[in-house]
């Protein structure tokens, strides 16, 4: 495990975390939740839409998936042992995308929300709430099926922009806008790969969805958060590497 890579990047690709199988019955659960949307998985005359978003489903195949044992090693390694909060589940939301020209509306640079403030997502600098953000591929996804798009590096620039407001933080959807520009004109990398592949992400990770979607499938992507309810200590004395990463994004000079 490249942990050293992870404090750098801000992400881990973790190929086959998820059974092909158990994966296979994810995208069962999310086309039988998709039909309920009036979607149909073999009628492609429903799929007018580019991008439906539901949350994830529960279930026995999604518990496997989340608790999967090649996930809660990363989980610790990147948390540390008992700091993360355990669910028999997957969680978050899959945004289905299919395949379209037309803008889905929901592209644009930003990092998650941690918590809840004023009715919508905040995020202050210690990461309150939220230790990791990952992403369940449950169908193939190349680079012509919408990928998400990550910024590498951009982790680390983010806590000078949060840093600023303190325990009670701000909105999440601002902090992106704030960086200096030359930040999300760095390297990039598409969240590619098999069904089961899961990419682990630092919670401050400029990302963005991307459009179109010049496949033939619809793409079937979770992203939960992974829960540290109280946050990082950002003074140095938390060895993780999610708060070292934030430490040497304090000491960033822009």
């Amino acid at each position: 495990m490249n942990i050293e890579g992870f404090v750098r990047d801000g992400y881990l690709a973790i190929r086959g975390a998820v059974d092909a199988d158990v994966a296979a019955a994810c995208a069962d659960q999310i086309w039988a939740a998709l039909a309920a949307e009036g979607v149909s998985r073999t009628d492609r005359r429903t799929w007018t839409r580019p991008c439906v978003r539901i949350n994830c489903p529960e279930g026995a195949p999604f518990a496997a998936a989340g608790t999967s044992p090649a996930l809660t090693s990363v989980y610790d390694e990147l948390l540390g042992p008992g700091r993360w909060t355990r669910r028999a589940g997957v969680g978050g939301t899959v945004p289905v995308r299919f395949p379209s020209e037309e803008d889905p509306g929901d592209a644009g640079h930003h990092i998650e929300g941690s918590f809840r403030g004023g009715g919508e997502g905040w995020v202050n600098v210690r990461s309150r709430g939220r230790g990791l953000l990952a992403l369940f591929l449950f169908s193939d996804v190349g680079p012509d099926d919408a990928p998400a798009r990550l910024v590498l590096g951009s982790h680390q620039w983010v806590p000078r922009v949060l840093a600023p407001a303190g325990e009670a933080g701000m909105a999440f959807g601002p902090v992106a806008a704030r960086l200096p520009p030359s930040v999300l004109s760095r390297r990039t990398v598409e969240a590619t790969g098999r069904a089961g592949d899961v990419f682990v992400c630092h919670p401050f990770i400029v990302h963005t969805a991307t459009w179109p979607h010049r496949g033939t499938e619809a793409r079937l992507v979770a992203q939960p958060g992974i829960e540290v309810a109280d946050g990082f200590r950002v003074d140095g004395s938390d060895p993780s590497p999610v708060a070292r990463a934030i430490v040497a994004g304090l000491d960033k000079d822009w």
